[in-house]
């Protein structure tokens, strides 16, 4: 059913329940992976700084999944952007609609300061910019 999908990760929790459901689905169906992440940037008095403090070590997460997913025989690849103007939603809508890609899979919440919402903000707007499905993985805490 589906043949290039594209799984949001900024290395939370959420994320890597929707990445359970990604490979799954990659798996039955012989389909790519792409693992996308966006960096989320905050002015600075230097610049332009990461939102978070341990965006090192998020990156390093992602690239250890992404490694994993290869060693089980999964085809994919991965992109590290930065989140833009326009944030990371955008960034992810932007390579699902450049990697043809048929489905996104995120999780609800991540790491933003917003976590404790229903839908994280980045799950949000994806939702209304995607170019394709949207399949939103809850957090098993969401579920009571």
């Amino acid at each position: 059913m589906f043949k290039r999908i594209v799984w949001a990760t900024d290395g939370s929790a959420g994320a890597d329940c929707a990445l359970e459901l990604a490979k799954s689905l990659a798996s039955q169906d012989g389909a790519s992976l792409v693992a996308v992440h966006g960096i989320e940037f905050v002015a600075g008095k230097g610049g332009a700084l990461p939102q978070s403090a341990d965006e090192d070590e998020r990156q390093a997460k992602v690239a250890a999944q992404v490694a994993e997913l290869e060693q089980q025989g999964l085809t994919v690849s991965s992109k590290l952007l930065h989140g833009g103007v326009h944030g990371p939603a955008h960034v992810i809508a932007e390579v699902a609609a450049e990697e043809g890609a048929d489905l996104i899979v995120c999780g609800t919440r991540g790491h933003t300061a917003i976590a404790g919402l229903l839908l994280g903000s980045v799950t949000q707007r994806l939702l209304h910019i995607a170019p394709c499905p949207v399949l939103v993985v809850p957090h098993p805490s969401d579920n009571g």
